[in-house]
């Protein structure tokens, strides 16, 4: 049996930047967003919003 979320994501560490991968299932598709962020104050309030 598979274990399977509505919603995960997931956020990879550099010293310089950031990778966030967003996975939504809806409808049965799975669907994947993968997104890098500076780790400048511009960036950190994208990120967050």
């Amino acid at each position: 049996m598979q274990v399977l979320y509505q919603r995960c994501a997931g956020i990879d560490v550099h010293l310089r930047f950031l990778v966030v991968c967003l996975s939504i299932v809806e409808a049965s598709e799975r669907r994947k967003d993968i997104r890098s962020f500076r780790n400048e104050t511009a960036d950190l309030l994208a990120l967050r919003a």
